[in-house]
């Protein structure tokens, strides 16, 4: 297919499908504003300082009040001696305060480096370590937790908040702490004065953000991201996809977002979100209730969310109405898209990229186009490269391009790259600013792209490569899968060799109703013999991480520990 074109994916083909219905979007944003992530709230601040910025839980801020607070808290900042190029931790649920440390440490020129609120005390104190943070920003909960590694990290100042989770949560008995180094986050607010100006920053140099990322292999490393990286792909997703639309939007529109704050996707969001002055609508992700309450009741014209979310949303009460649902994170299955479309009368989208991309590289415009009635059919997959990204799929083995519609590992280039993995520029790059993403896939003649699995998740059966996303997008068509996803285990019998076992968490309806054996039965006919599962396991949950996607690297270690238990393997 590739060699009768004789083109390349140097040719960028995807540029023909830049539409939104009838509007032709631009080939390209250039040039992008070099300015600091701050100037985002400054300027919604400005425009619309009485429109809501943020709700979280049962209480709302104006953006005048957010940029309020910011500017006092980076005032603090100063005085606790932070300054440019300094990195900043936080340990915090989603959370208005998490806002606020953000944009305020953005303001003075100060690297944030978001924590999972989920670490135990070793990966913190790892994080922490690397990132070189001395001041550490957490939720009331984890002071303990925080204290723990103080002396070992050599933390000096150490600020505490309690955060809500709901509207009649009754927040803990909090004993004012007043050791050395200790702050109570609202009273350094209520202390300081506004800090006027703003810090200069070299936008393409600085970081801005050091959030770390498991990556393909390895400890977590740090991924830095400039101003100019995240500026960039807000504005060659967002504001080039809604360009359109963009009069019914700016300062209008509200935003759901169900991911956490300390994950890339949800920090874009919000990101996003306060750079055309929407009202962002905070949630907890694993609070499906509250979810689907807000998206009832509010009707936000975007709800930022992961598989699991859409799946588990089919089960609940939600209405038929003109919302714009993303998905991202994990991958997407098509039988899940469709059921909920459904259900709620609307295209869904897909964007795929990774920390290390700021967030987004590609996304899938058709269903926007489907919703204006100007596209007969949804394209299912990632979709197309953004505006001034290059995607290109190369031969694992060799490095050399594919052909189009052959399968391989997607490499990413473009100006939302990360500057590299900390503290070293470059690293993790390619000549020529590649970034390799540890994804197979492949690209149709339109420019579409299609994930096929993540190579740390592809199963070796006897040499034989099995792509495990494909087995979970058949096994999610079944009528009685809910959630599923089938790692490979070691076998045995061949050394080297894995075999496939898939996990299954079935509907309410069907439980106990379906058999190991029918789920074989079902995929047989749909897979290459060596591709069906050697064991099914049924569980009524199945293990989530904090973004709700599938654990499936929990799951494979539980398998062989259970192997080394019964002596199969050592």
């Amino acid at each position: 297919m590739g060699e009768d074109k004789k083109i390349s994916y140097s040719d960028k083909p995807w540029l023909k499908s830049y539409f939104v219905g009838p509007f032709k979007l631009k080939q390209t944003m250039e040039p992008y504003p070099k300015i600091n992530i701050y100037q985002f709230l400054e300027d919604s601040a400005a425009n619309y300082p009485d429109n809501i910025a943020c709700v979280y839980v049962d209480e709302e801020i104006t953006y005048k009040d957010l940029k309020l607070k910011v500017d006092k808290l980076a005032s603090a900042f100063v005085d606790l001696g932070l300054k440019k190029g300094d990195t900043i931790a936080s340990v915090l649920p989603s959370c208005l305060e998490f806002i606020l440390i953000d944009y305020a440490a953005l303001k003075i020129g100060v690297i944030h480096v978001p924590l999972s609120i989920l670490h135990k005390t070793p990966d913190l104190l790892y994080e922490l370590k690397e990132s070189g943070a001395k001041t550490v920003i957490c939720s009331y909960r984890r002071i303990e937790r925080v204290s723990e590694v103080k002396n070992e990290v050599g933390i000096n100042t150490i600020i505490y908040t309690p955060t809500k989770l709901f509207p009649d949560y009754k927040l803990p008995d909090m004993e004012e702490i007043f050791a050395e180094g200790f702050y109570l986050l609202d009273d350094l607010i209520d202390k300081y004065d506004p800090l006027e100006e703003t810090v200069e920053v070299n936008p393409m140099e600085d970081i801005a953000l050091l959030p770390f990322t498991g990556g393909t292999t390895g400890l977590p490393k740090g991924t830095m991201l400039t101003h100019y990286n995240i500026t960039t792909n807000v504005i060659q997703l967002f504001h080039w996809m809604m360009d359109p639309l963009k009069p019914g939007i700016i300062g209008k529109a509200a935003v759901a977002v169900c991911v956490p704050l300390f994950h890339q996707y949800g920090h874009y969001s919000v990101h996003t979100a306060i750079s055309w002055g929407l009202k962002i609508l905070l949630l907890d992700p694993r609070d499906l209730v509250k979810i689907a309450e807000t998206i009832k009741n509010v009707r936000p014209f975007m709800v930022n969310a992961v598989p699991t979310h859409y799946s588990l949303l089919l089960q609940m009460d939600i209405p038929k109405a003109p919302i714009f649902y993303v998905s991202g994170a994990a991958a997407l299955p098509p039988d899940l898209a469709e059921q909920f479309e459904e259900k709620c009368g609307v295209p869904m989208a897909e964007g795929w990229g990774a920390t290390e991309t700021t967030a987004v590289s590609t996304f899938n415009l058709s269903p926007l186009s489907k919703v204006t009635g100007f596209m007969a059919k949804i394209k299912r997959g990632v979709g197309t490269p953004l505006p001034d990204t290059e995607v290109k799929v190369v031969d694992i083995e060799t490095g050399e391009e594919v052909a189009f519609g052959e399968p391989g590992e997607l490499w990413v280039r473009g100006p939302q790259i990360m500057k590299g993995y900390w503290p070293t520029p470059g690293k993790g790059l390619q000549e020529g600013g590649w970034l390799p993403m540890g994804d197979i896939g492949k690209m149709d003649e339109e420019g579409y792209f299609y994930i096929v699995d993540r190579i740390k998740d592809m199963i070796n059966v006897s040499g034989n490569k099995v792509y495990s996303r494909v087995i979970d997008d058949i096994l999610h068509q079944h009528p009685a899968v809910r959630i599923a996803g089938v790692v490979g285990i070691p076998d045995p019998e061949r050394l080297g060799s894995e075999r496939v076992k898939a996990f299954i968490s079935l509907k309410p309806e069907y439980e106990g109703k379906v058999t190991e054996q029918e789920i074989i039965d079902y995929l047989k006919d749909k897979v290459k013999p060596y591709a069906i599962p050697k064991y099914v396991e049924f569980r009524p949950n199945l293990p989530l991480t904090m973004v709700m996607k599938l654990f499936k690297k929990k799951l494979r270690e539980e398998e062989i520990a259970k192997m080394k238990e019964r002596g199969e393997i050592k």
